[in-house]
């Protein structure tokens, strides 16, 4: 599912359920998301829950539109943010 399909059902972001993550931490991001490096992201499968909703946000959505497939392929909900931080329109960090 993509971000932006996942708040035209009516969902909000919960601070219990979702977990933004960045895989391009730039100067900017979105507050209190989690930054996880690209080439950890194997080694770090085990410290996710599959309880919870992931957002995973990019520069542009195209690296984290591969992500997401590969954490559903692992049994994790994950939702892409299409556009990434480029699109971004909320707060910054």
């Amino acid at each position: 599912m993509r971000f932006d399909e996942h708040f035209q059902k009516g969902n909000q972001l919960s601070k219990k359920k979702e977990v933004v993550v960045i895989f391009q931490w730039n100067a900017k991001h979105i507050p209190g998301s989690v930054n996880i490096p690209l080439g950890l992201l194997g080694f770090s499968l085990h410290e996710l829950d599959k309880t919870k909703e992931y957002i995973i946000v990019c520069r542009s959505g195209a690296r984290s539109g591969r992500i997401t497939e590969f954490l559903s392929s692992h049994g994790f909900h994950a939702i892409n943010m299409v556009g990434g931080m480029m699109n971004w329109e909320g707060n910054v960090q």
